[in-house]
């Protein structure tokens, strides 16, 4: 069956909300990373962006690669190492050449670092208060979220990984 022969049968509905799920993806990362702005904004910290805070949240009290940011889930993004030189020089991140593999560095956060990664952690904590306490979603409608976009992510993973 060809690949037109398949797209008929999806029902259009269908088709319509997977690509309004695209697009809600897509806006609610690109305002994540705007709410982390303007907290940071709100607390005069303005020596470091959004995608810097959530890689130093992400990382916590773990030591890696630039490597391992990605294939742990980190780190979506292409310039990995353009954002680790500014975190060390702002003073967030230590880095260290590993023993083993002298080309390979390992970074980790510093005490400043980890204060970033405290603010982070407080402001998810305040939102999720809020949007349980304000009736937005509850615990069973997050994990019916998780549990939805766990399966999509698997699904785009399998589309990297063996074309179908």
């Amino acid at each position: 069956m060809s690949l037109q022969e398949k797209l008929v049968r999806v029902p259009e509905e269908f088709l319509a909300g997977y690509l309004e799920s695209l697009g809600l993806v897509e806006r609610l990362h690109r305002l994540l990373l705007d709410v982390i702005k303007d907290e940071f904004e709100r607390l005069g910290i303005l020596d470091i962006n959004a995608v810097q805070a959530l890689l130093l949240f992400n990382v916590a009290e773990n030591e890696v690669t630039a490597g391992e940011l990605k294939t742990r889930g980190y780190y979506q993004g292409s310039n990995v190492s353009y954002n680790l030189k500014k975190l060390v020089e702002a003073g967030y991140m230590h880095h260290q050449r590993c023993s083993a593999d002298r080309r390979a560095v390992r970074v980790r956060l510093t005490e400043k670092g980890r204060h970033i990664r405290k603010t982070v952690e407080e402001l998810f904590a305040r939102h999720a208060v809020a949007l349980e306490s304000r009736g937005v979603m509850g615990r069973d409608g997050m994990t019916d979220v998780n549990r939805s976009l766990r399966r999509l992510e698997r699904f785009w993973t399998d589309q990297i990984r063996y074309i179908y």
